[in-house]
């Protein structure tokens, strides 16, 4: 069995579940998702915890378990909670800046690069230099990071560029400078 799919999961106050055969949906404070699950999955909720099992011991059922557990997780954090990504970025006049809802990015192009938030994302800017990503939908959430990071991806050499908080990036050794071979 599952490690992660047997494990039940606490709906918080204010957060409502509502389960129609496949499909669940959640409502909370921050907003409301919905996700259709496999139908070799089964959700059932009993007062304030869900469960989530599955049908037969087939392989791709097996391997659904756990997955959709984590997700209908995803979801009642989300919506309760929030998730954020934090984005770091290094290099001398590199800077960010919200105007209105979208991000402008000064990354030594030519021009400034902006993001438009997707639904449900919000950004905050601290210092210049720190980007907060945040929402209630994880999967958004993680993919707008990635859409920030890759406008400027960390560079090996100097290290300039935009990283996930905590991400660490190997550096690379320059040109040692010495004359070459006649």
């Amino acid at each position: 069995m599952s490690r992660i799919g047997k494990r039940p999961i606490t709906i918080p106050a204010k957060v409502q579940v509502t389960i129609d055969g496949a499909k669940i949906a959640v409502k909370g404070p921050k907003g409301e998702l919905s996700r259709d699950l496999p139908t070799n999955v089964i959700v059932s909720q009993e007062g304030e915890i869900l469960t989530v099992a599955r049908k037969d011991d087939s392989r791709t059922s097996r391997q659904m378990h756990g997955l959709s557990r984590t997700l209908v997780a995803n979801m009642v954090e989300g919506v309760s909670q929030g998730f954020q990504r934090r984005l770091e970025i290094q290099g001398v006049g590199y800077r960010a800046q919200v105007q209105g809802r979208n991000l402008v990015l000064n990354m030594g192009y030519s021009h400034q690069v902006q993001i438009e938030p997707p639904e449900g994302i919000q950004f905050a800017v601290e210092n210049n230099t720190n980007v907060i990503v945040s929402g209630y939908d994880k999967e958004i959430v993680g993919n707008t990071a990635a859409k920030i990071r890759a406008v400027r991806p960390p560079e090996p050499y100097k290290g300039k560029g935009i990283r996930y908080a905590g991400e660490v990036v190997r550096r690379k050794a320059g040109k040692t400078g010495g004359k070459g071979k006649k």
